[in-house]
Parts: C-alpha cells; structure tokens; sequence
C-alpha cells in the first residue's frame, strides 16, 4: 500500500487551499492502494498523467471530517456510503461526517476496478470498501500519536470513541485540536482494521443518515444548471434528425437577429447558438435554417431492423458457450421442444436532469464543473481538444440529477462537445453548455436494441437442453473500454447473463450476431443483464411450467452449484409465503432471480390484469450483496431499481422512423406514474463476502417476474416489450 499525505489540498469545491488555510492548518490523508487484476487491459493515456496529488480525507479545525468522493453523486449514495468506511475505522461521530466530489486526478482517484477515475458497473462501494477503511484507520492512528506527544503518555493507553480522543488520567480532545499535529506524525504502512464484531456504523440500520439529503430537499444542493457565473453564455445545439447526418449549410440570419444572441457558430456536432440566458438561445435555434447531409446517415427504422435481427436470430451466430449438444438431445424421440423469441427495444435513460456541463476556457488554462461520470477520458479529451496541458486543466465534478448510465459515455460526447463549443467561440468566455429534455430523448445514447431466440428441451419432467441465439449491438466496440469488456472477437456486455445461467443444464449453448447500426448505444442500467435476465428467466419459468415444476421449487432442484442464487430465491419465498399464501381472485404471482454486478437479487410480484395492463400489487425482494455497509440505502436501491425497471418493461420504447427518434418527451415516453409504484417488501441476506454494488441489480428480475405472473393468469408471457406498447403519458 503507497500512503500519500499533503500539507495543504487543492481546490475541491467549496474546500481550497486558501479557504483551508484561512481556517486554519488541518489534517489530510489519501491512500491509494495498486491493484493488479480485473483492470483495463489497455487503459487511457491520462491514468498515466500524475497532475497535483489531492486528498481523502479532511478534518478541519471546527471538528469536522469532509470525505472526498472519487465516485459521482447522483442518487445513488456514494457520499454516505464512503463516509460510512471512514467514519466506521476513525471512531467519528456521524454529526461529523460531510462529503464532496474529489477533483478530477486519475492517479489518486482511480476506480480499482477500472483503472481509471469513473462510477459505473455498481462499483463504488465494492472498489473503496477496503481502501476507504484504511483512510479512516490511518487518520486515527495519526491523530492517536499526535494525542500520545502532546499528553506524553503511550499511544497504547489512548482510546478513540464518537470524535473523542481519550486517555484514562482524565484528558481528552476533539479531532480538529490535533489535526495539524498529526499532519507532522508518519503515516501507518498498514493500518489495523475493524474485526467486523466491532462495527458501529457498517451493517448497522439507521446508525447513518444520508449526507446528501438535506441540501437536495431544502435547494441548497448546487447542479450544473444551478451555475451562474458573470458574463456566463448559455449555448445550446442544433444537432441532425438522423445519426450520422452532418451540416451541409446553414443560415443564422434570423438567430442572430433574436435579442440577446451573442453568436452562432458550427461545431462537429451540428450548429450552436450562443446567447445570454436560455430563452434567447433556444428561440434562436429554433429560427436557425439548416440542411443537413444525410449520405452516411442511419434511415432504417426500429421496424425494418426487427426484421433483420429476426432474420439473423434463426442462423446460428458466433459461439459464446457450449455444453454438451443441444441438436443432438433436441432431435430425441419423446421430448418437447419449447421455442421463444424475446424482442428488446431501445430505451432511453431518461434522468430527471438532461445532460448539461459548464466551461471556462481563458486561454492556457481550463475550469469546467458538471456532473462527470468518468472524470478521467473527461478530462484528457476537454485538454486535447482546446490545445492544453491536462495539468492546467480543473474538472470538477458535482451532483447530478440521475444518470442510469448516460452520463457515462464511452465516446466522452459531452466533453468533446463542450470542449469545441468553447474552442468554437474563442477563450474568455464562462459558457453553460445545455441540452433540453427532447435533445436527451433524440440526440442518443439508447440500451441496444436486441432479440433473444431461445430454445429448450424438456423430457420426464427435466430440462434437458437450453439454446440462446442473441442479437445485438456492441457497447464497447470502438470505445476506450473495448479491451476490458470483448473476448473472442464478442463483446460480453451484449450476452452476460446469457452465457452464464445459474441453472445446471447439461446440453447447452449460447451464441451472438454482433452487428453494427448507426444508432449510438451506451450503457443503461444494469447494462446486458436488463435484457439477458429478462430472456433468461422468463423462458425457465416456460420450460418448468412444461415440466410441471413449481417456479421456486423448480429452480432451487437446479441451483445445486450455486448457493448465493438460491439463498436469494429461498428468502424471498420465505418473504412472500409463496406456499401458502392465500390470492384475492384475479391475482397471481411470478418469480425471477438474477445475479449481475456480484450481486443476487430474487423478487416475486403479485399482480391483476386492467383493461391497460398488469397492475403490480406488490414487489417482495431479497438481495445478497455480501456486506451490507448501508441497509436503508441498499434497500432504497432496490425499490428504486424495482419502480425504474418496472416502467420501462410496461411502458417504455423509443421507436425510430426513417431512422429519426419518434419520442421527445415524457408524453411520449411513458414513465411510471406514482400511483402505480407497488408496495415492496426487501429483506438483506447476511452475507461476510466482500460487498458489491446495489445500484444496478435491483432492475433485472422484476421484468420477468411480471412475464411469470402473468402466464399464471392465462396470459402469454410477453415475447416483445413493452408489455403495454404505445401508451401515452
């Protein structure tokens, strides 16, 4: 383990160096720990850039412990989550505890999973749960030697409990009255952790409240639309109908004319209007008379590309897996062969606040603020482009309005277009960069669309054969993650959970066609498994009811291997009283259970069918993510993840004509209304693995089970999403 430890911090919010020195001298320790292992086989150049070290921790004189949080805050609670770690090895009181973004720095803040600095695959808490601990542990350590100087007496002799150094001769102080002494103290090279018997805060329900809350209820909390810096543009962009298509001319004559227009100028991406406020701006763009060229556009639509994935998904495709064979058991007297084809749609990622970014190019050097997902490609391609060394460029990320994925693009699109938009009109000028909710739903990114043709074998009773043939875009082809995601030619994102069923099946195969489409694609929330999970344990629960098999009991004969899998399935039947339960009339339920991101998550749905629809009465869940380090934010995760997922196998689809984007706003893309949010039920599997992430695995299983329970009621399983096609908000 390398320990860095600073004097002095650099500008981390509202947490300067100056404003730290005018408070007073401090305590600040950073630990980063080299990782080998799952990383990026080739990663970005800047992860190699060592710009100024900044740190984790801060404890200021006022007593005070500010966690500097290299993982984006936008809902999903890394801020409590990372205070959590290091409040729980500091002894701290949590009404010290506060949270901030750390700085962009892709050498002190890398993912350890990644290898650079970034949020995504559920990673927050399953990278830092180790190295955040020893932040917390290496600070009490310190403040504990800087206590035994100062008292004379052994460090031994001293104990640590709610923010308060004591000896038992009678002395005590605060953290922030030894910060600067133990800044001069050597930093532990291993500092002792916890025995988990010892815990305070991790695992403990209600012991932590979150630090992000207030400032979100009360509007204090500071977005990306909230900056308003003196003589600051908004500058917003005309962007083409059809992926691909390019200007070919265009006339401002009318912009321009419309008051408070500061200029119009053409960026890669399309034309932008530069003006003082957003009104002007946008009324401008939409005067703006544009031709645009479409030679190397997308122009198919969602319909024509079904009947190509159609087509493809009845050949065989490039091998992922294969046991035993399939063709073989298949053609056997005396068997059933079962087949289904699941059709997947585009969706959008819709978070309730539409991608904006600030910048302020002065020449030689750059500060830019948004919410940033991936700090590090960020960074390296807002240098790049306007010409300046990355040390002199500042990016600060800070709260963001929900992401479910699009903030973390592979193609850093919103950097490189904030970046020229800024080289576009020349250095000196503060500009907010916006895009308005319908240039969010048609301006990309979107969950690929794919199809799923799936068949199975069932003889006495048994599976005897199971075969996927999936249809899909690649993510990562082409991106900077390509390295870390592809094998064998194929990317893994478009088939995990495909290639691995947790269910013992001795003839079995699993095979893609990766073909490319001009729509751009990007990671949405749970990424592959929100399809894979979808196919996957719909078409079990078919192959089961053929076999005769009861859905819980049917899986668990199957789940010998795979014991986390089947904990997950036994509680949440547990949960729900699946055996004896007693239904109203016209009510079933239906049962899904799914592992993604090293976290299983089983869930049972009960529902009625109305004249729109499925209406789900309630949601029982059970999750194992190993250690649970904040209950009430696990189990928020999980209901989130069940109302987000819900919404969209309902209702959501982005269908494409002519291959320009039909919805532009929630009128068209119908959300879940919060009359229709069911009443759910989690429980938290006690687990001592290593913790891993919750914010995505809540999504997958609810789908399916939804599927399952509506076969129950003599209804077809849903082979095309959404389930309720065409609705309207």
């Amino acid at each position: 383990m390398n320990v860095h430890i600073k004097n002095t911090v650099t500008r981390a919010s509202a947490l300067s160096r100056r404003s730290l020195l005018k408070a007073g001298a401090g305590l600040a320790i950073g630990v980063y720990i080299a990782r080998s292992g799952k990383a990026f086989a080739q990663a970005p150049a800047a992860a190699q850039v060592n710009i100024t070290p900044n740190t984790f921790l801060i404890i200021k004189p006022d007593d005070t412990v500010t966690v500097l949080c290299k993982h984006i805050e936008f809902g999903q609670g890394p801020f409590t989550g990372m205070a959590t770690l290091v409040a729980e090895e500091l002894d701290a009181d949590w009404s010290q505890m506060r949270a901030d973004h750390a700085p962009s720095n892709p050498v002190l803040y890398k993912n350890l999973l990644f290898g650079v600095q970034g949020t995504g695959g559920s990673s927050a808490i399953a990278n830092s749960y180790e190295q955040m601990r020893k932040v917390g542990a290496a600070a009490r350590e310190m403040l504990v030697a800087a206590a035994a100087k100062e008292w004379n007496v052994p460090a031994a002799e001293i104990t640590v409990e709610n923010g308060v150094i004591k000896h038992p001769s009678g002395k005590q102080g605060r953290f922030g009255a030894f910060a600067e002494k133990a800044n001069q103290m050597p930093v532990p090279a291993d500092p002792k952790l916890k025995d988990p018997s010892q815990f305070k805060f991790i695992g403990k329900e209600g012991a932590t409240k979150r630090l992000d809350s207030a400032e979100k209820s009360n509007g204090t909390a500071v977005f990306t639309l909230d900056i308003n810096e003196p003589d600051m543009l908004t500058a917003v962009i005309a962007r083409p109908p059809q992926f691909g298509a390019t200007v070919a001319s265009f006339d401002a004559t009318a912009a321009k004319a419309v008051s408070g227009v500061v200029d119009v100028k053409q960026v890669p991406t399309g034309v932008a209007v530069y003006a003082k406020g957003f009104w002007p701006a946008k009324t401008a763009r939409d005067l703006l008379k544009i031709t645009w060229d479409d030679s190397k556009a997308e122009k198919r639509g969602t319909q024509q590309l079904l009947t190509e994935f159609r087509d493809l998904s009845k050949t065989p495709g490039k091998t992922v897996k294969t046991e035993g064979d399939f063709e073989a058991e298949a053609a056997k007297p005396g068997g059933r062969v079962i087949e289904a084809e699941f059709v997947f749609p585009y969706l959008a990622h819709a978070p309730m606040e539409p991608l904006n970014a600030f910048i302020h190019w002065q020449g030689d050097t750059v500060t830019s603020r948004y919410g940033s997902q991936f700090p590090t490609p960020d960074h390296a391609t807002i240098a790049k482009i306007l010409g300046v060394p990355m040390e002199k460029v500042s990016l600060k990320t800070i709260l963001a309005g929900g992401s479910f994925g699009r903030r973390a693009q592979q193609t850093v699109h919103v950097a490189a277009e904030l970046a020229e938009v800024a080289k576009a009109i020349g250095p000196g000028k503060p500009i907010k960069l916006v895009w308005t909710r319908e240039d969010d739903m048609r301006g990309g990114y979107y969950r690929p669309f794919s199809v799923h043709r799936m068949r199975g074998v069932v003889r006495d009773g048994k599976i005897q054969a199971w075969s996927d043939t999936i249809v899909g875009q690649s993510i990562m082809k082409g991106s900077p993650f390509e390295a870390m995601t592809f094998k064998d030619g194929l990317d893994s994102t478009a088939y995990e959970g495909s290639n691995e069923i947790p269910y013992e099946v001795a003839n079995f195969k699993c095979d893609l066609h990766q073909i490319d489409v001009g729509v751009p694609v990007l990671w949405w929330r749970s990424v592959g498994h929100t399809h894979t999970g979808y196919a996957v344990e719909a078409f079990v629960d078919e192959l089961l009811e053929a076999a005769g098999k009861d859905p819980v009991e049917g899986r668990l004969e199957l789940m010998s291997k795979k014991p986390r899998h089947a904990g997950v399935l036994r509680a949440v039947a547990e949960l729900a009283d699946w055996k004896n339960a007693k239904l109203e009339p016209g009510r079933a339920r239906g049962v899904a259970v799914v592992e993604s991101f090293n976290t299983f998550v089983a869930q049972i749905v009960e529902l009625s069918m109305e004249a729109e629809g499925p209406k789900v009465h309630k949601v029982w869940c059970a999750v194992d993510c190993g250690v649970a380090v904040n209950p009430d934010i696990i189990r928020a995760q999980m209901e989130g993840g069940i109302g987000f997922g819900l919404g969209h196998i309902l209702y959501a689809d982005v269908p494409m004509e002519d291959g320009r984007v039909v919805p532009g706003n929630f009128d068209a893309y119908r959300s879940l209304r919060i009359n229709e949010m069911p009443a759910i039920e989690v429980t938290i599997i006690k687990s001592n693995e290593k913790p891993s992430g919750v914010g995505e695995p809540g999504v997958p299983p609810i789908g399916p089970a939804v599927a399952n329970a509506m076969a129950k009621l003599g209804q077809t399983r849903p082979r095309q999403l959404p389930i309720v096609p065409g609705a309207s908000a």
